[in-house]
């Protein structure tokens, strides 16, 4: 008697799970680090140091210098996909709630369609991805503005988790470029690599670092080790594993788990309550999100 497709991939789905709940619990950690005074450029800067420096061993130190061409393009993944996206991230987690942050980020598929479609002409924006966005930016106002139309630090945070959504846009449709002409391994690698060098004359700028004393605390150190070798690079290599295992349209749909993971995990961790609103806007919004990005695919992929 033959397994059932899960069954058969049942250490690839547990994979994947275990990955999405990683990078969910990934905001909490966040939010911890900046309670605890380090700044959004700091906590970037070193997390994705260890991570680059972890990747560099496991590549075993091997460099390939790319085409100058491509190593600029290579420089805009990690500027856009690198610092600008997890700084946004970063400060938005200081300015409105961490649940609010997880679901507004998940909405860059919209922004790349767009984008694609704007720049590089393979998309066509039917009605169903119009529908869909629609829904899911109404999901956004309605999240964003559900205790009305107060600029704040609340608002402010919003404002940034769009950017970050809008700039790994970019990063996406650049990556489309060179995804057949370079490993994922070493695309993310020299991601990680500029994007350190494009955050660190913002690092030098910002002045006095955070104190020793606090990065040696138990509690700090422990979650930038999770951030930097759980989170960036141990995650990264298990979403590999599982995108081979299942192929990328079962595993993505893993990544609308992600949400909903976060605010569970914040409502036990910093008490954070959405109310009926807030759900009714991130219902909408992963709705939204799901309707394109199944519009966005052939129809031959969406059977598995």
């Amino acid at each position: 008697m033959k397994s059932s497709g899960i069954t058969k991939h049942l250490k690839y789905h547990l994979l994947a799970l275990a990955t999405v709940v990683a990078w969910a619990v990934s905001f909490i950690n966040t939010r911890v680090l900046l309670d605890a005074g380090v700044s959004p450029i700091e906590l970037y800067v070193y997390r994705f140091i260890i991570a680059y420096v972890c990747m560099l061993a496991w590549s075993r130190f091997r460099v390939r210098v790319a085409p100058w061409r491509d190593e600029v393009l290579l420089a805009v993944l990690g500027a856009t996909g690198g610092s600008a996206y997890f700084i946004a991230q970063n400060v938005a987690l200081q300015h409105t709630l961490v649940s609010n942050v997880a679901v507004l980020v998940d909405t860059n598929p919209l922004f790349t369609i767009l984008l694609a479609a704007i720049f590089l002409r393979e998309e066509r924006l039917t009605w169903p991805k119009v529908a869909g966005s629609l829904i899911a930016f109404g999901g956004v106002a309605l999240l964003t503005f559900r205790n009305g139309f107060v600029w704040g630090h609340g608002l402010l945070g919003d404002v940034l988790a769009l950017a970050g959504a809008f700039v790994w846009a970019i990063y996406t449709v650049v990556l489309k470029r060179l995804n057949n002409r370079y490993s994922t391994l070493e695309i993310t690698r020299k991601t990680f690599f500029y994007g350190i060098v494009t955050a660190t004359p913002f690092l030098l700028w910002e002045g006095l670092p955070t104190p020793l004393s606090t990065w040696l605390r138990p509690d700090v150190l422990g979650h930038l080790l999770y951030l930097s070798l759980v989170c960036s690079m141990l995650a990264f290599l298990t979403w590999s594993i599982v995108t081979k295992g299942v192929g990328p349209i079962a595993a993505n749909n893993y990544l609308y788990l992600g949400p909903a993971v976060s605010m569970a995990v914040a409502a036990m961790a910093f008490g954070e309550r959405v109310g009926a609103l807030g759900l009714l806007a991130c219902a909408l919004i992963l709705a939204g999100v799901i309707i394109v990005e199944r519009e966005h695919l052939p129809k031959a992929q969406l059977v598995q």
